[in-house]
């Protein structure tokens, strides 16, 4: 049986047009038309002033602390339920993570534990230096609470919207609301570049900055000449063009991904002991995976691990909901502000495969296995 993957790249009908225009035009470079156009398709469908496209989601967030000004010794708090990436930039500026817990409507940062994290660490005399909020899953965060709140202490809000392509709240499009956004477009997102990413803003001055330093931070003279430290993160010419295909169907993308979470909610959804996730009222999520939680009773025998090494015999890929930060080694020694929500999240979810090219064959086949392993 073919493997059914969680989240594997789906192909529109441009991509290799607009890949074949640039080889046609030796647009083979980590700049050219197809980056410029694939930049305006963003801007124009986040409805931000700029958009810079990115080799990565983990280099737009590195460049988002450094365009912010974090430096070494600087405090700035994470979201703790989230993908590593969200935090390993952080280190890069030599700066300290400190992770903040979620709530339970949307699994995504606690406002009520930011203001605590942040009125603790100022009592410390270490104000933050930035604020990194997640939409996990394509749900968004609670951000007039959150924006509230980094406003009020005038800490700069970095939106982490790399699960959250196609997601709103209040009708405003998620990556949109921050000092500053990021997207990411690896290939297991909603859409993809096969690698990359992208740092929105509608600051035109932190714009600039980032086109700057993403690409080694030359001078506008016309010889090399550098006056601050730069990288190397723009996006390819060639990636960018399956960027501009891949834009043309987000709508359909976003629309298969919440009809596979319906498909499932309803075949499971009545079951006790099992529970999908709801949209509160102004949030829209893209549903990039289907996520849902098992209580311990619900299994004949075993865990969610164990189910998910069965269907992985089968040659279904699950997962784990993320492992909080704040129970990675590698993040031991930082501080955290948890209520225990997430912790109860990783022991008790799992995600789905809820690629939109997924069939309803092999929907049907996961919905089978997984009722075989209920009590």
């Amino acid at each position: 049986m073919d493997r059914i993957w969680l989240s594997s790249p789906h192909m529109g009908e441009k991509e290799k047009e607009y890949v074949a225009e640039a080889f046609a035009t030796n647009w083979v470079a980590p700049l050219g038309p197809n980056v410029d156009a694939f930049e305006k398709q963003l801007a124009t469908y986040l409805d931000v002033n700029g958009v810079v496209s990115l080799n990565s989601g983990t280099g737009a967030l590195h460049l988002a602390l450094e365009i912010l000004g974090v430096k070494q010794g600087d405090v700035v708090i994470c979201q703790s339920f989230t993908f590593a990436a969200s935090a390993f930039p952080i280190t890069y500026c030599k700066a300290e993570p400190v992770f903040v817990d979620s709530e339970k409507d949307t699994w995504n940062m606690d406002p009520a534990l930011l203001k605590t994290a942040i009125d603790d660490q100022v009592s410390k005399g270490k104000k933050p230096a930035a604020i990194i909020v997640v939409h996990l899953y394509g749900m968004p965060a609670k951000m007039n609470e959150i924006l509230a709140i980094a406003d009020s202490y005038g800490i700069p809000l970095i939106e982490d919207a790399a699960e959250a392509l196609g997601s709103t709240y209040q009708n405003k499009a998620c990556g949109s609301f921050g000092s500053v956004g990021i997207l990411s477009f690896n290939g297991n997102k909603i859409i993809t570049t096969s690698g990359g990413g992208a740092l929105t803003s509608n600051n035109a001055e932190l714009i600039s900055k980032t086109r700057k330093i993403s690409a080694q931070a030359r001078e506008a003279v016309p010889y090399y000449l550098h006056k601050e430290i730069g990288y190397n993160y723009r996006l390819s010419n060639v990636l960018a063009g399956i960027g501009r295909g891949q834009m043309e169907v987000l709508p359909q993308r976003v629309e298969k991904r919440r009809e596979i979470f319906e498909f499932y909610k309803n075949e499971l959804g009545s079951i006790k002991g099992i529970y999908f996730p709801d949209e509160p009222a102004g949030f829209f999520s893209n549903r990039w995976l289907t996520t849902v939680l098992f209580s311990k009773n619900v299994w004949k025998s075993g865990t969610n691990e164990e189910v998910r090494v069965s269907l992985e015999k089968l040659n279904i890929e699950t997962r784990a909901l993320w492992k909080p930060l704040h129970q990675q080694p590698v993040f031991e020694a930082c501080m955290a502000y948890n209520n225990g929500v997430s912790d109860e999240l990783y022991e008790t979810g799992l995600c789905l495969p809820s690629g939109s090219n997924t069939t309803r064959e092999s929907l049907n086949l996961v919905v089978s296995e997984i009722k075989k392993c209920l009590v």
